[in-house]
């Protein structure tokens, strides 16, 4: 996909590392929670992912954050993950109540976790793949 092309999908879009046990275990919580169909997803290791992390600066391949993008407007670190759950609805919402806690507070914690994610949760083999149900929102 080019990346003329990323501004054709509606909805958030969540760029995450498909590589990274526990992104991909979010990815799917994602999928299995997000009953509307609000979020779209795409992996860095995907070209549509890898643009739009380009778009915003950050090295495909040594992110920093996940991310989502939603128009020209984007979200990065804990603020990203506290988008997701408020997106989510009724129980996960209530996790978005964390956005009260200074960014200053929450971010360092954020980045701490994401810069040893691998360390941490293990790395994949292999890229997660969706089902066949969930292959339409993934990008």
């Amino acid at each position: 996909m080019s990346k003329s092309n990323i501004s054709d999908y509606q909805g958030p879009i969540i760029v995450f590392d498909a590589m990274c046990v526990l992104c991909s275990a979010n990815a799917q919580f994602v999928l299995r929670h997000d009953r509307i169909g609000r979020f779209r997803l795409a992996s860095m290791q995907n070209e549509t992912g890898a643009a739009l992390y380009r778009r915003c600066g950050i090295d495909p391949a040594n992110p920093d954050s996940l991310i989502i993008v939603d128009g020209a407007g984007v979200l990065r670190d804990s603020d990203a993950v506290l988008a997701i759950y408020g997106g989510l609805g009724w129980p996960w919402k209530v996790i978005s109540a964390l956005r009260f806690v200074p960014r200053m507070l929450r971010d360092p914690i954020y980045r701490w976790l994401a810069r040893n994610r691998y360390r941490i949760f293990g790395k994949r083999e292999t890229c997660w793949l969706p089902t066949p149900d969930q292959a339409s929102r993934i990008l």
